[in-house]
């Protein structure tokens, strides 16, 4: 007896399943009508003229028969992490932030470290499949693992404002920060969007050469423009530039990055952190200890009072601590993600001398730890 033949049943593509996993968005609050059934968007910097039937830059936002839709109701990553890791450190030292993000970006950065959600669309390699999630389920989630924040990360959370929003909503309700990590290619509109919901925002500044960003899909200036604007508009803002070697570390490149932050304002932190070989970069060794080192000692030449030195613990000496920048005393001592000793109130005073830091502090809790000791 010949075997039973059966039709082939083809997988649904990656495009096709996150195709359906989206709604209409409001029109006027993050794209507008233009003729022709185009409709443009302003989620991100791009500003995407979108033809009917067609994707943005980000292809996870695209025009149906007229109607901006965009992503909603799943996650291609959540982990609950520390604060640290994203980096803020200048918010509830030693507490978890539930960090989730979707699928796709804005850019296509070759040492893209989360390159498996946010190039998910451009590289087949990538093979990440959606989880659909309500938001009611995520927070209990990261309430149960003693979370004080959450943050919208992993992909460009810029793409998937919306669905951002409706997680940090009913974050919101329940006590919790809320953050997005961001590669900074915003828009005014966007930003205004964001911020009666968003308390901390994380740019990556990553290089002050246009050619350079021009590489990995971006523009400069729109990057700067937007550390002013965020700044401007209150949210918590710091910075993080990684430092490739032969791509953007020379002292004059650094100088400018320092240099520009320094003219916003003093007070805004500035990471510089180690590359490592990832994705398809490949070429450049691994950032050394003392190029970070360097970065750092110009950041504080610039005049910025909170210069991070990080992803080397142990190597990079008081660069992982927070200090007063009036009296120098230690007032958060770090190594690597973990908090060693918290000497700043919650108020935000130093204990020496009286100076506020600037920052989101106050008393961290986690299940069964007790509250992070300080001294």
């Amino acid at each position: 007896m010949r075997p039973l033949e059966l039709p082939l049943v083809s997988r649904p593509s990656l495009a096709e399943v996150l195709n359906g996993l989206t709604v209409e968005a409001v029109e006027s609050e993050l794209w507008e009508r233009l003729e022709g059934n185009r409709v443009r968007c302003y989620a991100c910097g791009h500003r995407c003229r979108i033809p009917e039937g067609r994707q943005g830059i980000c292809k996870v936002r695209f025009n149906q028969e007229g109607k901006l839709r965009v992503p909603w109701g799943y996650v291609g990553g959540l982990q609950c992490d520390p604060t640290e890791k994203k980096p803020f450190f200048h918010v509830y030292p030693g507490s978890n932030t539930l960090t989730f993000g979707m699928l796709g970006c804005d850019l296509h950065c070759s040492y893209c470290q989360n390159w498996l959600t946010s190039q998910a669309l451009r590289d087949p390699a990538a093979d990440v499949r959606p989880r659909e999630i309500s938001p009611e389920r995520m927070i209990a989630t990261g309430k149960a693992l003693g979370a004080m924040m959450v943050g919208s990360s992993y992909n460009e959370p810029l793409i998937t404002s919306e669905w951002a929003l409706e997680v940090f909503r009913l974050a919101r309700s329940e006590g919790l920060k809320t953050a997005f990590i961001s590669n900074g290619n915003a828009t005014p509109e966007v930003l205004d969007y964001l911020r009666p919901w968003t308390d901390c925002y994380k740019i990556d500044l990553k290089t002050m050469s246009d050619r350079n960003y021009r590489k990995l899909g971006g523009v400069l200036q729109n990057i700067l423009d937007t550390v002013r604007m965020v700044h401007k508009r209150g949210f918590w803002m710091e910075v993080v530039t990684l430092l490739v070697p032969e791509w953007n570390t020379s002292k004059e490149e650094m100088r400018d990055a320092a240099g520009f932050l320094a003219s916003i304002s003093p007070d805004i932190p500035w990471h510089v952190t180690a590359f490592h070989k990832d994705y398809k970069m490949t070429d450049p060794a691994n950032t050394s200890a003392s190029t970070l080192l360097q970065a750092a000692e110009v950041g504080k030449e610039a005049g910025l009072h909170y210069v991070y030195a990080g992803n080397l613990p142990g190597q990079v000496g008081d660069f992982e601590n927070t200090t007063c920048p009036g009296c120098d005393a230690l007032l958060v001592e770090r190594f690597g993600f973990r908090i060693l000793q918290v000497r700043i109130g919650d108020s935000g005073a130093c204990p020496d001398c009286g100076r506020k830091i600037p920052g989101i502090w106050g008393a961290v809790q986690r299940p069964g730890d007790g509250y992070i000791r300080r001294m």
